[in-house]
């Protein structure tokens, strides 16, 4: 692990600031989780801040590129940047890949979580598509990011290419159109498919249908999407998912903005729009606060897959109230237990900057949500359990994880700069996967 960094080390929020300096010294302090939750041998990323976590190879897809906004705005040197990229890429590569129980990875795949230290399957873990595709974005990501003609920088191209070149998505299909969840080595393939409801899996279909060496059909991508719910909700009209991450996953490198598939051609907005108006339910659904939660209103929101104070049920000024531990939070619909989750909100910045810049301000400045924690934000926050702990507002979570701080770094800078967005054109794996699933206007057409 790198040397940890204190709360009090780290700069403090003036209230009469301006915005822009508000996100700057958040997204400073939320990237120093990728400065410290390493181990500098492999350069995997931990999950989460408990001691003995494993690592998350979505964490690590998040941390490539984080690294590459950093570099930008000064938080880490190119250098260093190039070093931890190019240790990643290298034990990726030479980690053992096949069938066996205590691998890192098969058929291009690699396990959900790995041992920080050894690199083998962690947890009994499943081996990941939609997490793979997550790790693939940030390998891809830093190729077209480094692009000096050095030999490290070379070496980061070459390694990138290659580990993407040899996942084999068609194996992913087991038999089918439609990309499976995952594989274990003591049953096989889940029962589990990327086949129905709007989900964070258009970057792994877009990933898939883009290899040039095992393509999926753009049938599986159609058969998914036909699936989508169209719904009006507090009077406005989008493809429905619960969560707030569903709606921000894949757009941490796909910008969306102008450029529409099939369906996209059917209800008349593209995702990017699609996302803004999840954005305003999620912020009516906490107006309205249809189950009396505390603190739910128009600077009160964020619900999403995140840690709680649960599980257990609890009689709270007479109501009794069932609390969740880590869950995939979301609304109109529930999963709800009065959980809000500071990062998830700044993850919509692009889609809805003037209130995520006001919920952000008002999280800081009225909720005391980010002085607990060494990286910015606190995970997750409930004003409603009882229990209250070091925040007399409410319970908040004792850990933060890899999977929050990752979109908070990198959608500050695509909405201040689009670098992430930017880069990412550039891959014509990226591109081509877009065109085949049947995206087309805009910057994809230009």
């Amino acid at each position: 692990m790198g040397t940890k960094i204190k709360p009090e080390d780290l700069p403090l929020l003036n209230p009469q600031g301006s915005d822009e300096e508000m996100l700057e010294i958040l997204q400073a302090e939320t990237f120093k989780y990728f400065l410290n939750e390493i181990n500098l041998k492999t350069g995997l990323i931990a999950d989460k801040t408990q001691p003995g976590a494993a690592s998350s190879i979505a964490a690590v897809g998040l941390g490539l590129s984080a690294y590459i906004a950093a570099i930008e705005r000064g938080l880490i040197s190119r250098a260093d940047a190039v070093k931890r990229t190019l240790t990643v890429l290298k034990f990726f590569h030479s980690s053992k890949q096949g069938p066996e129980i205590d691998a890192t990875g098969y058929k291009g795949f690699y396990y959900h979580f790995l041992d920080m230290n050894s690199g083998k399957r962690a947890c009994e873990c499943e081996l990941s598509t939609i997490d793979t595709a997550i790790l693939m974005a940030g390998i891809l990501t830093v190729k077209h990011y480094f692009t000096a003609e050095t030999n490290e920088e070379n070496d980061i191209r070459k390694l990138a290419d290659e580990l993407y070149l040899r996942v084999d998505w068609q194996w992913a299909l087991n038999g089918g159109k439609t990309i499976t969840h995952g594989w274990k080595p003591e049953h096989g393939f889940l029962p589990y498919r990327w086949d129905m409801g709007y989900s964070e899996a258009i970057i792994l279909y877009v990933l898939a249908l883009g290899s040039p060496t095992f393509p999926i059909e753009a049938a599986g991508y159609k058969q998914w999407t036909d699936t989508f719910i169209w719904k009006e909700m507090y009077g406005i009209e989008c493809i429905y998912a619960g969560p707030l991450f569903i709606h921000q996953m894949s757009h941490i490198w796909l910008d969306f903005k102008g450029i529409n598939d099939d369906l996209n051609r059917k209800t008349g907005i593209d995702y990017f729009e699609n996302s803004h108006r999840a954005t305003c339910v999620q912020q009516q659904y906490a107006i309205e606060n249809p189950k009396g939660y505390a603190h739910y209103n128009k600077h009160g929101w964020g619900f999403t897959a995140s840690d709680g104070p649960g599980p257990c049920t609890v009689l709270v000024d007479g109501i009794e109230r069932e609390f969740y531990d880590y869950t995939a939070r979301g609304v109109p619909f529930g999963p709800d237990d009065g959980t809000i989750s500071p990062w998830a909100v700044v993850a919509s910045l692009p889609f809805e900057p003037e209130v995520v810049l006001k919920t952000i301000r008002h999280a800081i400045e009225k909720l005391d949500l980010k002085k607990h924690s060494d990286y910015g934000f606190d995970a997750s926050f409930n004003p409603t359990f009882p229990h209250k702990g070091i925040n007399p507002n409410g319970w908040i979570s004792p850990w933060q994880f890899g999977l929050n701080q990752g979109p908070i770094v990198i959608m500050i800078e695509n909405f201040q700069t689009g670098l992430i967005w930017e880069t990412i054109k550039k891959c014509p794996y990226i591109t081509n996967g877009l065109r085949i699933a049947g995206f087309s206007g805009g910057w994809l057409t230009a």
